[in-house]
């Protein structure tokens, strides 16, 4: 199998996972992840959809997977998955398959004995690519998912409700991991997880949440206008991932591709005003220009390695977001305060 990227280079490894037809291509955005660990998770985060997964460490596999019902999605949301070495062997007490035949089920292409280290380096400097792979010559024109709304590709299509508390929270779901329903759930909590665009203006409820997902948040018209409904109502509102780009742009604010991106579990993240720093998990491709936050606006944290948007929130009203994830899987739990900050607000715990 081969990964072609846009730049005309090509890397070439032996196929595992799904196989591909002759004479087809698996398209998508060439991310890299530095995380050692959590595969599994990661795989099935729908943050990933639409996107070609580069995995620095050098061995995957050797733990294989769990019982996919407890991981972040009904799915693998990868297009495919670049690895240096694959383990079949795995040794896991909780491993119910390996990751080949569970990508193989999925209809996940996946090549390993490549040069990641490379790859990961050719990436930093160049920033994401498009790529494809292939068991042969790559197609003419290379396809950008970001121009499609890869949100409604992951949102579900009818609203959920978990628990009878309560306090009534409105969860658009943009493509949320299983961690943060368990995160926002409480005794005195009723959760009601809703598709990406549904109009919940006339509902009774008591607080917003929005969660991470895929793509451009500029794709998600329907959702910021709904939002800016909220704000307008003064509801308050909590934003994780894409959920801070949204936020900020239902705020007035502008959004930007940043070059790489960030995806791991080793984020440093600085709460503004403080020396204290957070380690994260996080996986996003764009971020919030904070320099254009309206009036009334602040930053809540920075990245420790690039400055960039952490975080933004109100100096005044209920509304506040942070660009990683607190509910971690994989990943630190450093941040899992900010749901509890949220909820007794509410006066839910």
């Amino acid at each position: 199998m081969k990964l072609h990227l846009e730049d005309g280079s090509m890397w070439e490894g032996q196929s595992f996972g799904a196989p591909i037809a002759k004479g087809r291509q698996v398209h998508g955005e060439v991310v890299f992840n530095t995380g050692m660990v959590g595969y599994p998770e990661a795989l099935t985060d729908p943050s990933y959809a639409g996107q070609i997964l580069v995995t620095t460490y050098p061995l995957v596999g050797n733990y294989g997977v769990p019982d996919p019902k407890t991981l972040e999605s009904e799915k693998i949301q990868i297009s495919g998955l670049v690895i240096s070495e694959y383990c079949e062997e795995y040794s896991h007490a909780g491993a119910v398959q390996s990751l080949s035949e569970w990508l193989r089920a999925a209809g996940v292409p996946a090549i390993s004995g490549v040069d990641t280290r490379a790859l990961t380096k050719r990436l930093r400097e160049h920033g994401v690519m498009l790529g494809q792979l292939s068991e042969g010559r790559p197609a003419k024109k290379f396809i950008d998912p970001n121009e499609r709304n890869l949100v409604a590709d992951v949102s579900p299509r009818k609203k959920k409700v978990y628990g009878s508390g309560t306090v009534k929270i409105i969860a658009l779901d943009c493509g949320m991991k299983e961690n943060i329903v368990r995160s926002l759930v409480r005794k005195n909590v009723t959760l009601v997880r809703v598709p990406w665009d549904y109009d919940f203006t006339k509902e009774k409820y008591d607080a917003l949440f929005i969660s991470n997902g895929p793509g451009d948040p500029t794709q998600c018209a329907a959702t910021i206008e709904h939002i800016r409904y909220a704000i307008k109502k003064n509801k308050p509102i909590l934003g994780i991932c894409l959920g801070n780009q949204l936020l900020a742009l239902a705020a007035g604010a502008k959004t930007y591709k940043l070059k790489y991106g960030h995806r791991s579990q080793n984020q440093p993240a600085i709460e503004a005003g403080t020396d204290r720093c957070y380690i994260t998990s996080q996986n996003h491709g764009f971020a919030v220009d904070e320099k254009s936050l309206p009036p009334g606006w602040e930053p809540w944290f920075h990245n420790a390695n690039d400055g960039s948007n952490e975080g933004i929130r109100h100096k005044t009203k209920p509304w506040r977001s942070v660009q990683f994830h607190p509910e971690a899987c994989p990943g630190p739990t450093d941040t899992a305060w900010i749901f509890d900050d949220f909820l007794r607000s509410l006066k839910a715990v």
